[in-house]
């Protein structure tokens, strides 16, 4: 049977898979081979009946009396050793029983933890709410498991056995203990690619154009120092370095073996690598085809080695573990920034600008066609490395976007992490589709993702780079006001455009402030800001000028820009030295916008005095600048915390989603009943409504819900409704203010001649009061996950597209940030004489949103439009939902993909 393939605590590979009758042999000779003391642990008893009943009784899923039995299984090496079973309790009960057992070579290896995380997904989805375990109270090792999880577990002592009860809420204390689990295996999983102790290049030729060889003789001049050797059939030697003919025949076996062989010897050579012991693989070879990629990634999994690749320029890492496996010209230097890239092009690209600035990297990972190692690999790599200060990613597709976003969530607490934003326009997302082979991402979701995670997003690698120079040189700024200082008025008006534009501030200066400058400055200087220092400035006074600038209370940063003149020359002042010779070592973030300098960025320094980014352009600087300032606002705020549901019914509504998709196995859209009993079980305020199948069903329904001021307007709402109806208000399906039977009437009968052949009914509404019109709803993205969106609604919200979005769960941050980011937020508080609406219950209606979407992977799409905001309330007048089958898939379940 097909399972999935995860890491163990030492960093190894094991399948999980459910098991069957087909097994029972294989859990038969597990069983026989335990010691008498852990098969006694096992079945509380030395009887080889036990061991015989359990391995005869595994589930067969084609037998309906298996129903409510799940065994899962653990292999190694194609070698079964660990088993878990849950039994759900009688009809009536939400609770299993689970019993585990590992074989005795395999103990404090993660095989149990492993099996339970698998076997508590499975029982969570299938709506068993808690597990019940028995073991000998001697039984210390498995008692620590369960207690290990990070579940919330009962234990009760009966006699000589413990009684625990697991409950399968997965809450933040659930996911940390699985992210760590998967975090410690990952590392040591990354070891063989990133610090290897020897290396194996397969296929270096002598050729001058061989890439293979490229890459040998980067790595011989690299300076690694364990055992490298090249696999070459015609040659004895490759670039001075010996070679074998084969991988069989290497004269150790390599941590990392890095293949450049044609893309149909791929597999076979990987299998080769496996076969051998090789524990990691960078494939630089392309071209493979779906069946040879499947075939390369199966024999990674199969022998538990991590893949680089394919289609990728190789990995170098710097420090105490130096290597160059790549064929880029130039090894990168030794530094503290790490960089992984899937383009090899942009890659090489970031190498080079960072190389001019002087900025080196810790660890350099092209990542191809990311098989295997992702950037969150990467992430989790440089949070523990001791050496990265600052990551760079450039990522084309999102494997795992929300377990992504955990970890660089994590990871921007300690470091800044910036990336690309590629493939905004829609020609960019097809071609990052048919260069990586992965689906496109939508921008407003890729948006959402960077913002709630920390991620600095800019969007050319010149951005990214005039970023990370301001990063890596200066303080993070504390604020978003910025002294403007020039020799030159024009350049400084330029210049604090520039900063406006960005989403900076340039304030008025303390009177105090402007007091001082205008007696340090030279006659004729401007003491307000943008500050004008005249030509006539010297060394000494701008740098007094810049250091009394950095003390002022309300400026974050200091921005100078400079300009050449004939007055410096003449005097032997250096201006830009002014900056790079402080004396002190600055509290504020400095930078200098320098028109005159041919690099588009550059570090200038002194010694061991801070590093000042020097920007061609004044935008290059105010963007740079902006983003920091947005990573240090961001930085500075708690993390949330998932926001609560109350009275949200997670069976209920799975057992609506079950019992409607059962009858309409393709999905679709909800019919009125069904939408509103689905919403009703996370607390989403409806406007009352009844259904009205013909014209005299309008007309009483009419009198029931036309509620009286101030609940109603004493006025009524008809829609039109059939199967796929979705933009009412555009297909003339909506009548408004009707108040009279005949009004009534009129409007159902002139429904049934326009949508003839269509119409199955009416929704019959009270008029609400006035209020603002809203829009909010939940989009299932296929890459990311669901994304709540928010904004103004009615019948602008196609037209305005003045929405902001943020992917689910919603953390109370989240919440804030999802409500005040819309151009509308103003209204919403008040703005305009209308008073604040209710925002409780507008955060109560966003809240059950991400929760229904995160409950129900079914929900492909739901659109409340419009959501009517009022002081008062907040209530939904229109409501839509859209069910596909779709399987269950814990995001943050250790697997590798």
């Amino acid at each position: 049977m097909p399972g999935v393939h995860a890491l163990l605590a030492d960093g190894s590979t094991a399948l999980i898979r459910r098991a069957g009758p087909e097994d029972s042999a294989e859990v038969l000779r597990l069983y026989e081979e335990m010691s008498p003391r852990n098969l006694r642990l096992r079945f509380f008893s030395l009887s080889d009946r036990s061991a015989r009943l359990a391995a005869e009784g595994l589930p067969d899923p084609r037998d309906a009396t298996s129903a409510g039995h799940l065994a899962l299984v653990a292999e190694t090496g194609g070698r079964l050793v660990g088993i878990a079973e849950s039994v759900v309790a009688p009809e009536g009960s939400d609770t299993a029983e689970v019993s585990l057992a590992v074989g005795d070579e395999w103990h404090h290896r993660g095989i149990g933890t492993l099996l339970l995380e698998h076997l508590v997904d499975a029982a969570r989805t299938a709506g068993v709410g808690s597990l019940t375990a028995y073991a000998l109270s001697e039984n210390h090792e498995v008692l620590k498991v369960f207690a290990d999880l990070g579940l919330h577990v009962e234990r009760r002592f009966e006699g000589p056995e413990v009684r625990c009860v697991v409950r399968l809420e997965q809450d933040e204390r659930y996911l940390d203990a699985v992210d760590a689990r998967d975090r410690s295996a990952d590392l040591l999983s990354l070891r063989p690619l990133l610090e290897p102790r020897s290396i194996a290049v397969v296929g270096a030729g002598r050729k001058p154009g061989s890439v293979g060889g490229v890459v040998l003789r980067n790595l011989a001049l690299s300076g690694f120092t364990g055992p490298l050797h090249a696999v070459n059939p015609q040659a004895r030697a490759v670039a001075g370095v010996p070679s074998a003919p084969s991988v069989a025949e290497l004269p150790f076996v390599p941590d990392l073996a890095v293949l450049a062989v044609p893309a149909d010897d791929v597999p076979r050579t990987a299998e080769l690598c496996g076969e051998r012991g090789v524990r990691a693989l960078a494939v630089l070879s392309s071209g493979l085809d779906r069946e040879r990629g499947a075939a390369l990634l199966a024999a990674c999994r199969r022998h538990g080695m991590r893949l680089v690749g394919p289609n990728c320029l190789g990995v170098a890492t710097t420090g105490e573990h130096r290597m160059n496996a790549t064929f880029a010209a130039r090894p990168p230097a030794s530094g503290t920034t790490g960089v992984a890239v899937q383009s090899g092009g942009v890659g090489i690209a970031l190498l080079d600008r960072l190389d001019r600035l002087g900025m080196g990297v810790s660890d350099f990972v092209s990542l191809g066609d990311k098989f295997d190692v992702s950037g969150n690999d990467m992430l989790r790599w440089w949070e523990s490395d001791g050496r990265t200060e600052l990551a760079l990613l450039h990522l084309e597709s999102f494997g795992n976007p929300r377990a992504f976003a955990r970890t660089a969530r994590r990871v921007a607490r300690r470091m800044p992490v910036l990336t690309v934003d590629a493939g905004r326009s829609d020609a960019g997302r097809r071609a990052a589709a048919s260069h990586t082979a992965a689906a496109a991402t939508p921008t407003m979701t890729r948006g959402a993702l960077f913002t709630q995670a920390g991620i600095i997003a800019a969007h050319s690698i010149g951005e990214l780079v005039d970023t990370a120079a301001l990063l890596h040189a200066q303080p993070l700024p504390t604020g978003r006001s910025v002294a403007v200082v020039s020799n030159a008025g024009g350049i400084g008006v330029l210049t604090a455009d520039a900063c406006a534009e960005a989403g900076l501030r340039v304030p008025r200066l303390p009177p105090g402030t402007v007091e001082a400058l205008t007696e340090l400055l030279p006659s004729g200087a401007s003491a307000h800001n943008p500050v004008d220092t005249t030509a006539a400035v010297s060394e000494d006074r701008l740098r007094a000028c810049v250091a009394l600038l950095s003390a002022t209370s309300g400026v974050d940063a200091v921005v100078v820009a400079l300009v050449p003149t004939a007055l410096a020359a003449a005097t032997g002042d250096d201006l830009l030295r002014a900056l790079t010779h402080a004396p002190d070592r600055r509290s504020r973030t400095v930078a200098a916008v320098l028109p005159g300098q041919q690099a588009p960025v550059q570090l200038h320094h002194h010694g061991d005095e801070p590093r000042i980014p020097g920007y061609a352009d004044a935008r290059q600087a105010a963007h740079a600048l902006a983003h920091a300032a947005t990573y240090a606002e961001w930085r500075a705020r708690p993390p949330g915390t998932v926001a609560e549901a109350p009275g949200a019914d997670t069976a209920g509504a799975r057992l609506i989603v079950e019992e409607w998709l059962s009858s309409h196995p393709e999905g679709g859209w909800l019919d009125p009943h069904t939408c509103a009993r689905l919403l009703c079980r996370y607390a989403l305020p409806q406007q009352p409504w009844q259904w009205a199948a013909t014209e005299d069903e309008a007309v009483e329904a009419a009198r029931t819900v036309a509620l009286p001021p101030p609940r109603g307007t004493g006025r009524v709402a008809l829609k039109a409704h059939w199967p796929g109806l979705l933009h009412k208000s555009e297909q003339g399906a909506v009548a408004l203010d009707l108040t009279t039977e005949a009004d009534i009437r009129a409007a159902y009968r002139d429904f049934a001649t326009r949508f003839e052949g269509q119409l199955t009914g009416v929704v019959v509404q009270p008029m609400a009061p006035r209020g603002i019109e809203l829009f909010a709803g939940v989009v299932q993205d296929e890459v990311f996950g669901p994304l709540v969106v928010f904004g103004l609604g009615g019948t602008a919200t196609e037209v305005l597209a003045d929405h902001a979005a943020r992917l689910a769960p919603l953390t109370d941050r989240d919440l804030h940030e999802l409500i005040t980011s819309p151009r509308c937020a103003p209204l919403l508080f008040g703005r305009g004489g209308g008073g604040p609406v209710h925002l409780d219950g507008l955060e109560r209606l966003l809240t059950g949103l991400s929760r229904m979407a995160t409950d129900l992977p079914e929900l492909a799409e739901a659109d409340l439009n419009p959501v009517l905001a009022r002081p008062d309330a907040v209530t939904a007048l229109d409501a839509r939902v859209r069910l596909v089958p779709r399987e269950h898939r814990d995001p943050y379940l250790r697997r590798l993909r």
